[in-house]
């Protein structure tokens, strides 16, 4: 299969509306991919790469010549080639990992493949073709079962591999995936409220605990083998010395465990996000790294214990499983009540201590790997502030002709604005059309995918926290950005300023 057909494919699918026909066309992608190159197709059509990791940063992606036209590569020269990008390591790599990249950018025989190709290297890549379109179509494509592929996928943790299991041995294959230790399972995810009242109405009694402001980690052991990993399942073990010390030290011989790593200061409150998540992203001086910023973890689920998986089981059969292995500092804090009142007084417990708020969980729910259930639901405080929009760039995929990446400004202290990130979330159908009229009613000047705008239209944003970034003027960003609405009644100068960010 050559690349330029999932490149059309891709394309199709971003074109409609209709999850039917995104399925149809993604399954009949699927059925007509040779064995070696099924898992390859459907990880490209869900937008991502099978090496997860290349090292190719959007800065390698910006320069590259584009008006050769050589002939389409298949599918599997492609993933070959980037095997070898993600192969390189140590001095010159990033010159070999540029090298490869120029060549494969050069091969594509059309505009729409090398745009393919850097939308997938950026993971930018918006098709439509989440993974429950993309299980739909597995099932369809290999004529089995739908519940059999969405339980492959939980045990399994791959869509990819799974793809390829269906395809090539039907049934029997997704019923011979069972859990297994090493091999990480998606993490179940939780619903929002509003809340704690909101929560309490859908779930009671219920368990709550702190949602704390860490890295999601799954940790597994089996004997002496320790790894562990995040929850879009990349293995951090050799990074995270502090978690595989704390699995080695428990009185059992294989488990599984979900929680939070999170680095503390010395009053146990959580350190700034981002000096967690550098912390579990570098290889480099691991054990310097361990001193100056040491981990602790917070068990809050048990997946696996002595050869027997415990997902189907209800959640209080899980806690009592955390309880008799994980020493209670290393459990989340948690509390079992129906009472709105006592709710209340934990949620608050969780915020004075700089976390990012509760979860309230069902305790009869079994472990929805990789789905957002019923049975776990966050309720988080919402922090809102009126922005301005100062540019906007081009949509891909099913945004495509539309712009939707807003730049958004505060305030500052000589009359102008300074830039705290960018967002594309909370926006309708509706709304990208409204604003991408408006936008170019306000342009000022443009390059190759960016409108920069007179600085006149404020924006709501609701955010879940600030941390401080070295890639925007004013040292900060928002976390988690989403639109809530626009606000044509206030003028740019009502807008927040950034000393009100900073205070946050």
């Amino acid at each position: 299969m050559l690349l330029a057909n999932v490149v059309a494919v891709s394309g199709a699918v971003a074109a409609t509306r209709s999850r039917s026909a995104k399925v149809a066309l993604i399954a009949s992608c699927l059925r007509s991919a040779d064995a070696d190159e099924r898992e390859i197709a459907a990880a490209y059509l869900s937008g991502e790469l099978r090496q997860r990791r290349t090292g190719i940063g959007w800065g390698a992606l910006r320069d590259l010549a584009t008006d050769s036209a050589g002939p389409s590569w298949s599918l599997v020269d492609v993933d070959a080639a980037f095997n070898r990008i993600a192969a390189q390591t140590g001095a010159g790599s990033q010159n070999r990992r540029r090298a490869e990249l120029v060549a494969l950018f050069e091969s594509a025989s059309i505009e729409a493949e090398r745009r393919f190709l850097a939308a997938l290297v950026a993971g930018e890549l918006r098709q439509g073709a989440l993974d429950g379109v993309m299980v739909d179509a597995i099932a369809k494509a290999a004529e089995v079962p739908l519940a059999d592929v969405r339980r492959a996928f939980m045990l399994h943790g791959s869509l990819w591999a799974v793809a390829a299991i269906a395809l090539t041995d039907g049934l029997d294959g997704l019923r011979a995936i069972i859990f297994e230790v090493n091999r990480p399972v998606q993490p179940m995810l939780a619903r929002s409220a509003s809340s704690i009242v909101d929560a309490l109405a859908q779930i009671s009694p219920a368990a709550l605990e702190w949602k704390i402001d860490g890295v999601r980690v799954q940790m597994h052991r089996d004997g002496t083998a320790t790894r562990v990993f995040t929850r879009t399942l990349d293995d951090i073990t050799d990074r995270v010395p502090e978690l595989v010390a704390f699995m080695d030290a428990l009185p059992t011989d294989s488990v599984v465990l979900d929680g939070e790593a999170v680095a503390l200061d010395a009053s146990d409150h959580p350190r700034p996000f981002q000096e967690t998540a550098a912390r579990t992203s570098s290889r480099v001086d691991v054990e310097a790294l361990r001193s100056s910023t040491p981990l602790s973890v917070f068990v809050f689920d048990a997946l696996y214990v002595d050869g027997e998986s415990l997902l189907d089981r209800p959640a209080a059969e899980r806690q009592t499983f955390v309880d008799q292995l994980v020493p209670q500092r290393q459990r989340t804090p948690r509390i079992v009540t129906d009472d709105p009142g006592v709710a209340a007084e934990f949620f608050a417990a969780a915020i004075a201590r700089g976390h990012e708020g509760v979860v309230v969980k069902s305790l009869v729910a079994p472990y929805e790997a990789g789905r957002r259930g019923d049975g776990w639901i966050k309720v988080k405080p919402r922090h809102t502030l009126d922005l301005v929009v100062l540019a906007a760039e081009w949509g891909h995929g099913r945004r495509q002709g539309w712009l939707s990446n807003l730049h958004l400004g505060a305030r500052d202290n000589a009359g102008g604005f300074v830039m705290l990130g960018k967002t594309f979330k909370g926006m309708t159908d509706e709304m990208l059309g409204w604003q991408t009229e408006q936008f170019l009613r306000l342009e000022s000047h443009r390059d190759a995918s960016t409108v920069y705008l007179r600085p006149e239209l404020v924006v709501e944003i609701a955010f879940d926290g600030v941390q401080s970034s070295p890639r925007y003027p004013g040292r900060v960003a928002l976390r988690f950005a989403r639109v809530l609405r626009y606000r044509p009644d206030k003028r740019a100068g009502d807008a927040d300023d950034i000393e009100a960010v900073r205070a946050i």
